[in-house]
């Protein structure tokens, strides 16, 4: 069925005010009054719905605001249990609107996108690129049947965006360089010690429920990071790990690991 996003505000007594945009998309498909569509409030609930009748039978589609009429409310089923948050340096505008929508497909939960040393193509109006990247995620977000659009932000700095992500469960930094962990050996090794807290928990004298499952992924630009960059990210509590022997472009990477994550987790 077709989707459509709304704030929670737009709900109220068994209907949804859609907006312009909305009903535009739906003359556009020949939505017909009898047909059933989704309509995701963002949080994780969705409604399905027809449109409702306005004053003589007419339907609200001609309306520059059409209205929904709710006919069941049931949890979406395109979110993952795992909380993921992906963050891509800078790259030429084609490569960061693939990584975007990818990952959005594959579940990600919140993508951003900071500079580093080797990024060639930083944008000179940032607002305006992030607002095109965010347009993506909406209409990803529709197609594949997600809960929510996953925010997209921009970090003033390397420094800043690795301060956000080394707050995860598991930090995963992709570096071409290290020689010692691939990510295989950090998922397997993340989900042990999380089953081996969660499981502690539950037998505690608490009833605390256990530690919600994040992870952060960085990846670099063309060329890859700097050893210094490498070892900021260490000192701040990354866990630095390689997909092995072949160079996978800027694009591909955070494709490449979140849909591994996806999968380790039981998500995909």
């Amino acid at each position: 069925m077709v989707r459509f996003f709304v704030s929670p505000s737009d709900i109220s007594d068994g209907t949804i005010a859609l907006g312009s945009e909305d009903a535009a998309h739906m003359r556009s498909l020949r939505l017909r009054p009898s047909e059933l569509f989704v309509v995701c409030d963002g949080a994780g609930s969705d409604y399905i719905c027809r449109l409702a009748e306005r004053g003589g039978g007419a339907s609200g589609i001609t309306h520059d605001s059409p209205v929904a009429q709710i006919v069941e409310r049931v949890p979406s089923r395109g979110e993952p249990a795992v909380s993921c948050g992906v963050y891509i340096a800078y790259a030429q505008s084609e490569r960061l609107d693939y990584a975007v929508q990818k990952s959005v497909e594959l579940g990600a939960r919140e993508i951003t996108v900071f500079p580093s040393k080797r990024c060639e193509a930083i944008p000179r109006d940032v607002p305006k690129r992030i607002a095109r990247l965010q347009r993506i995620a909406l209409e990803t977000a529709k197609l594949c049947g997600r809960g929510i659009v996953p925010p997209v932000s921009a970090a003033a700095s390397f420094e800043d965006a690795i301060g956000s992500a080394s707050q995860a469960g598991l930090a995963l930094f992709l570096y071409e360089c290290e020689e010692n962990q691939h990510l295989k050996q950090a998922l397997e090794r993340w989900s042990d010690d999380y089953i081996t807290r969660s499981t502690d928990r539950i037998a505690g004298s608490d009833s605390q429920p256990p530690a919600t499952q994040s992870v952060s992924i960085v990846t670099g630009p063309v060329g890859g990071f700097e050893p210094s960059e490498a070892e900021y990210a260490k000192s701040a509590g990354m866990h630095t790990v390689t997909l092995g022997p072949r160079i996978l472009r800027c694009e591909t990477a955070p494709v490449v690991t979140l849909a591994a994550v996806m999968y380790h987790t039981g998500n995909l």
